[in-house]
Formats: structure tokens, C-alpha cells, sequence
């Protein structure tokens, strides 16, 4: 009765409060054993279909329930105790998300979590078959690192570890400090070590002919989605990669060379403090509807005028490193392309950008104008 009542309100066919009402009086034990085992089951159908452990944790979380998304990491956990072989990168975003089976016995999870999280039971029971009922509409998406209990690829080469490690060193200078010029002098030399090392790697990997392009997801979270999926894919281009926006998702899924990838995620994520800080500083104090306005058109502004910045710096260390470099980008580039199309073949270009705010255009350029690119 148990297993039925919950297919039937997944499907459609109980009434979600009468369905609730049948599980509430029916055994605890039961309920709760089938309710944690169907979670389970979701969340490692959704990983062996390419979903990783942040993708998943984002999507759910972006509906604001906070029981749902603990159950999803407790539910990896779970996933990760049935296995022996774990890919390290899907294994450490497991951990930063604190995945650790901590209950006792999986039949008792519910009633323990319920506990734990102070929440009624009845609350996380619906909880739990709300997030039942997210899970199960969720596409299967492309497999970019290997599942739980696949063997575990060699990482792809990216960039040099040492030179990762001086762009963090310069982007967190910039996040932290409060003058502009400053800010912008050190990004502007991580963009450059950036672009000269990519050209460097662009060269040294025409010799190799098993070097090619990867995907890689990113998250992009509300508020200003949109303005957000803009600003990553002005980086992306920069630095000769292309993205794909899934909105619904909540990821934009950048294709390029496996340096160049982590160049993007990087620069993007350091770009989004350093205007966030600047929009806040510069943003109107009163009235709802123009401080929104004046975000939108901020963030646009931003996204075109780092482009352009990005852009130039790239192109300048192109120019220095002569013209046998040309035809080696040309091809990449056209490489890129076809993993994208292949990945996905019907894409939708994205609407133009309304600004409805001068002020917030005009302190939008003015903010990426001083943001630090290196």
C-alpha cells in the first residue's frame, strides 16, 4: 500500500493531500523505509545519468526547500557508501557539499533526520516526496565525469597547477582590495598569464593529435540568471570556449581546451565578487523597482565591457606570439564547435538585453572598466 500510494501521487493518480494523509496513519517504518529507499534510488539513477553531486545539490536547492537538499547530499553519501571506485573530482564535490553518512541504520533515516534537523516528520515526509517528484522530472544529461562505481579516467590535462595557484593568488587580490586601480591592475595580469599560457598549450598540443575539447559545467544562480550567463560567456570567448545556458538547470555547460576551461571558471568566478562589491557600492538607496533596474543594466553593461577587456588582452598576446599561432586557434576553435553541436544539436539564441536603467549602464562599464583581470 505503501509503495503504491507514493507512485500514485508521483504520478497523479492519488491527490497529493490524500496521498499524505494515507502515509501519515500507515506504519512509520514502512513509510519511512520506502520513502529513503525511492530517494536513494533517484539520486543514483540521476548520477549514473551524468548528474554531479553540485549540479544536483543546485538544482534542488534553487526551489528553497532546505530539507530537500539536505536529502539529496545524504542520499550521495549513501551512494558513495555502496562503492569502492570514485572518480576524485566527483568524490570532492561530495565532500564540499559535506556528504557523510552519520545515521545509524538506512531503514530509521527519516525518523533520525527528523531529529536532527528539528523538522516534523510530517514536513520532511512531504519534503521528501516533493523533492521525489523534482528528481523524476530531470533530464539525463551528458556523462563528463564517470559515475560511482565506473572506473575512474585519468583527468584530462589542463593547465599547469603552478600557474593556477598565481591566478588565484592575483583574482583574490582584486576580490580584496578596495581600490579600483588596483583591482583592476591585478586582474589584467591574470588575464594576460591566462592568454599567454593558453597559446603556449594551443601550440605544444597541435603536435598531439589525442588532444580534445571538453565540457565542463558551471553553476549560475539567481537572482540576474541571465546577466549572470551573459558575464560567463563573455570569459568563455575570451578565452575560446562557447556555453550553452540551461536555465532550467541552472549550469551553463562551457566547451573548450582543458586549460582554457579552467582559466574560465576561475576569471568568472573572481569577476562575479569583484561586480557584485561594485554594484552594491554604486547602486541607488532608495526604491525597489530602480535598484532592480539599475542591477540588470549594471550587470549587462559589466558583461559587455569585460568582454571587450578580455578580448583585447587575449588578442594581444596573440599578436605577440606571431602568426604561426592562427591557424592553430582557427582549428581549435572549429574542433569546439563540432563537440558543442554534437552535445547539442538544437540551440536557441538568447533575446537581446533591455537596459532600463542609464545609471546603472554607465556605472556597469565604469565598474568593469577598473575590475581587475589578472
Amino acid at each position: 500500500m505503501v509503495r503504491e500510494t507514493v507512485a500514485g501521487m508521483l504520478g497523479g493518480s492519488v491527490g497529493w493531500e490524500a496521498g499524505l494523509d494515507t502515509l501519515t496513519v500507515s506504519p512509520v517504518a514502512e513509510v519511512d523505509a520506502v520513502v529513503w529507499a525511492s530517494v536513494r534510488e533517484a539520486v543514483g539513477r540521476l548520477t549514473d545519468r551524468g548528474w554531479q553531486p553540485a549540479e544536483l545539490h543546485r538544482v534542488v536547492a534553487r526551489r528553497g526547500d532546505p530539507s530537500e537538499a539536505r536529502l539529496v547530499v545524504d542520499a550521495l553519501a549513501a551512494r558513495l557508501a555502496e562503492v569502492r571506485v570514485v572518480d576524485p573530482r566527483w568524490l570532492e564535490q561530495a565532500r564540499e557539499l559535506g556528504a557523510a553518512v552519520w545515521w545509524s541504520g538506512e531503514d530509521d533515516h527519516l525518523r533520525a533526520a527528523a531529529g536532527r534537523w528539528r523538522v516534523d516528520r510530517v514536513t520532511l515526509l512531504d519534503s521528501a516526496l516533493a523533492l521525489l517528484r523534482t528528481l523524476r522530472a530531470l533530464p539525463p544529461i551528458d556523462v563528463l565525469l564517470p559515475p560511482p562505481g565506473t572506473v575512474a579516467a585519468a583527468p584530462a590535462t589542463g593547465a599547469d597547477p603552478r600557474l593556477l595557484n598565481r591566478v588565484r593568488a592575483l583574482l583574490a587580490k582584486a576580490e580584496a582590495t578596495d581600490f579600483p586601480a588596483e583591482a583592476e591592475s591585478y586582474t589584467a595580469k591574470a588575464q594576460e598569464l591566462i592568454a599567454r599560457y593558453s597559446l603556449d598549450a594551443a601550440l605544444a598540443e597541435s603536435q598531439v593529435s589525442e588532444v580534445v575539447p571538453f565540457a565542463r559545467r558551471i553553476g549560475v544562480d539567481h537572482p540576474y540568471e541571465s546577466e549572470k550567463a551573459s558575464l560567463l560567456n563573455a570569459v568563455a570567448r575570451a578565452n575560446r570556449c562557447h556555453t550553452v545556458w540551461s536555465p532550467e538547470l541552472g549550469f551553463s555547460t562551457v566547451f573548450g581546451f582543458e586549460a582554457d576551461l579552467a582559466a574560465v571558471e576561475l576569471v568568472y568566478t573572481s569577476l562575479l565578487v569583484q561586480s557584485h562589491r561594485a554594484m552594491i557600492g554604486a547602486e541607488p538607496r532608495t526604491g525597489k523597482a530602480r535598484i532592480k533596474a539599475f542591477r540588470r543594466s549594471f550587470l549587462i553593461a559589466y558583461a559587455v565591457r569585460i568582454g571587450e577587456r578580455l578580448e583585447a588582452v587575449t588578442a594581444s598576446a596573440a599578436l605577440e606570439a606571431g602568426g604561426n599561432v592562427l591557424p592553430v586557434l582557427a582549428s581549435r576553435d572549429v574542433q569546439v564547435r563540432e563537440t558543442m553541436d554534437r552535445a547539442f544539436p538544437r540551440t536557441v539564441r538568447s533575446r537581446g538585453f533591455r537596459v532600463d536603467s542609464d545609471e546603472g549602464w554607465h556605472s556597469g562599464r565604469q565598474a568593469a572598466d577598473r575590475a581587475t583581470l589578472g
